[in-house]
């Protein structure tokens, strides 16, 4: 199959979200936009977007709209023509779709969130949505625990049979992917400026009127990184090459350093850490599966797990974090301890040794 089925498919990015599960990192930028890998995360997906031949994208923002833009401008270094929507308030998926439509040419349109990192074969979905002449076509993925999610079922020809919310007892290990093909018809039937799901409204309401609504079911890579375990997994699979990408800033291994950081050749860095630009890394320091944002600063003995270090952000000698999100700036003295999820606000200073979860001192 080639990128030439993918002839006059168009791409809506729904980017508007406000990355609330992230914070404090999505403070000072939209979550697309946080550094993943060594570059913000939308680059990795606009990346897939162009390699599936697609070329024309309509990025649906609100939160912080103008980094966006600023970031990618035209679209013209990545070989794509972007263009930008910013909804005055929040319309949810299907009302930031409705916001966007009138920016299409074609006929169909492939709508991705912002936020989910993928290997679907996307050229495969759109040729399915043309094979069987669906009216709306999703990407399904299978997962080993569907109850955290709602269920997609699908009927053995392929077409959706019900939305189904979480359950203890799913009856299917099918869930919504994230990833839509749309025809026109459809996009135009989406009510315009007022707030709108299209997985508890739009789908549902397709179903009862009787729309051909198909599962395009795989089992390739998928991950949403709404959550910090899961942003900073994400980024570390980029790293390690099991997540797809063609703009991984470097070659794919157990850590990636960006140009101007500074690493002691006693460090240890692994498990698909990132070291952005202008960071410091301090003799027998630890980085494992971590992410480090520009200029962060690791001092010698840290050991530092599954954590994100915000921009600017210092970690004290001999300081134990794992399961940690650091703020912009923030300032962790010696022999401090944090662990399982804990959050530090951008700025905030701790002493030495001021907070702990052991009794060692």
């Amino acid at each position: 199959m080639t990128i030439e089925s993918n002839s006059g498919v168009e791409a809506i990015v729904l980017v508007g979200g406000q990355g609330t599960r992230l914070r404090p990192l999505t403070l000072s930028a939209p979550k697309p936009m946080l550094p993943t890998a060594g570059v913000p995360f939308l680059a990795h997906l606009l990346s897939r977007i162009k390699a599936a031949g697609i070329d024309h994208v309509l990025l649906g923002t609100s939160y912080q709209p103008a980094v966006f833009s600023e970031y990618f401008g035209d679209g013209s270094t990545l070989g794509l023509e972007l263009e930008y929507v910013v909804e005055d308030e929040p319309l949810g998926t299907g009302g930031a779709i409705g916001n966007v439509r009138h920016l299409l040419r074609g006929d169909t349109a492939m709508i991705f969130n912002g936020d989910v990192l993928s290997g679907c074969d996307l050229v495969a979905l759109s040729q399915q949505h043309r094979d069987t002449a669906a009216d709306v076509t999703l990407h399904l993925t299978k997962v080993d625990d569907p109850r955290a999610y709602g269920c997609v079922p699908t009927a053995p020809d392929g077409r959706v049979t019900a939305f189904l919310e979480k359950a203890p007892d799913p009856i299917t290990d099918q869930i919504n992917a994230g990833t839509y093909v749309f025809s026109r018809k459809i996009l135009d039937s989406i009510p315009a400026h007022r707030p709108v799901s299209v997985e508890r409204e739009t789908f549902p309401e397709l179903l009862a009127a009787g729309a051909r609504v198909c599962g395009f079911v795989e089992a390739s890579y998928w991950r949403d990184l709404g959550k910090p375990s899961d942003f900073v997994a994400g980024s570390a699979d980029l790293v390690r090459g099991i997540a797809p990408s063609a703009v991984l800033a470097g070659k794919t291994g157990e850590f990636l350093v960006l140009d101007g950081a500074e690493v002691d050749p006693s460090a240890v860095l692994m498990g698909g850490t990132a070291v952005g630009a202008g960071c410091v890394i301090g003799a027998g320091a630890v980085v494992d599966g971590s992410v480090l944002f520009d200029g962060a600063r690791i001092a010698e003995g840290a050991i530092v797990t599954c954590s994100v270090i915000g921009a600017g952000a210092s970690v004290g000698a001999r300081t134990v974090l794992s399961d940690v999100v650091v703020g912009d700036r923030a300032a962790l003295g010696a022999g401090i301890e944090l662990l399982a999820g804990a959050r530090v606000w951008p700025d905030v200073v701790l002493a030495d040794g001021s907070i702990r979860f052991s009794a060692d001192s």
